[in-house]
């Protein structure tokens, strides 16, 4: 089972970790893709793939990797920058995916409608590693380390996240922060001096795992369970992603337009897939929806069968 590391050198925040990665021993030249995309691996599962193309125009990297060596693909961990208006340095993981979004949608950054990767579990345990590694590395309190909602593409099927380094160019060339990327990979897959990080099994003992309905793009209210309690984290679907029209007076479910259904369901099919076994929880941002969105919300996770979680249920 391979773990795809994608690159490309089109974004210095993503090749910079990915050469800080290939400094570490262990690298052997590996076979090059169609599309001229180079490899290279470490060991029996470590790959990393290096494109000049940026990452989103890549879809079916993990087909296109069983195809030509055979090996099956575990997940892929993406690299690569991030932009923000705020122009704060930031760390950054998250899923990926645009289940809100329908045929005939613009695809601004890539992607396909009504789609979402199963979100990589390593999610909510990297984070944590994330901070540990910065903390060590003296980015702290320079870097914020924050997950993000899901979104964009490249479209795949295995599980995938995005790591990335945020959030202007200034911070995007940062040799510590690319440092901290390269790291947070090598020691996250057991290959440093510890075990593996953030291994899901359907046997293990907490199976609890939180799918994220509501808040903004840095997802805080989600962000303050997952800190806390070091659960599981599914996909993100912020508030943006779930368009629902106001029907006036009235406020069944059934009777509210726009995609949002959609979005939740196939975001929970997307974080059950990652998850064999897992006791998929809905936690919402309450504040984020107006009374008529949460009601409905609520209506239609009871209606589908899926389980709402406080956040006393996460411990």
């Amino acid at each position: 089972m391979a773990t795809l590391v994608v690159a490309t050198t089109a974004d210095p925040a993503s090749i910079n970790p990915a050469k800080a990665l290939l400094a570490m021993p262990g690298w052997l030249p590996g076979p090059t893709l169609d599309g001229g995309i180079r490899s290279f691996k470490n060991g029996e599962s470590l790959r990393l793939l290096e494109q000049d193309k940026f990452i989103i125009e890549e879809d079916d990297l993990d087909l296109r990797w069983e195809a030509a060596t055979g090996e099956t693909v575990a997940e892929l961990l993406f690299l690569s920058r991030h932009a923000a208006v705020s122009s704060r340095p930031a760390l950054t993981i998250h899923p990926i995916g645009v289940p809100h979004l329908k045929e005939g949608d613009v695809l601004p950054q890539g992607g396909r409608p009504g789609w979402a990767a199963p979100p990589c579990p390593r999610i909510g345990p990297w984070l944590m590693l994330l901070k540990k590694l910065a903390q060590s590395y003296n980015l702290l309190p320079e870097f914020e380390i924050t997950l993000e909602a899901t979104h964009h593409g490249p479209v795949t099927s295995k599980p995938a996240m995005f790591i990335e380094i945020g959030s202007t160019e200034e911070y995007w060339g940062r040799r510590d922060a690319a440092q901290v990327i390269a790291q947070l990979v090598w020691e996250g897959l057991g290959l440093g001096a510890s075990a593996a990080v953030g291994v899901w099994s359907s046997s293990t003992e907490k199976k609890k795992v939180l799918l994220g309905l509501g808040g903004g793009h840095y997802v805080p209210r989600h962000m303050d369970i997952i800190q806390k309690e070091g659960t599981w984290v599914g996909h993100l679907i912020s508030g943006y992603s779930l368009p629902m029209e106001d029907p006036g007076q009235a406020k069944s479910s059934e009777d509210i337009g726009g995609t949002w259904k959609q979005a939740i369901q196939v975001a929970f099919d997307a974080t059950k897939a990652a998850f064999p076994g897992g006791e998929i929880l809905a936690h919402l941002d309450h504040k984020s929806f107006k009374g008529w969105q949460k009601n409905a919300i609520i209506e239609f996770l009871g209606k589908q069968n899926i389980k709402i979680g406080k956040p006393i249920d996460f411990c």
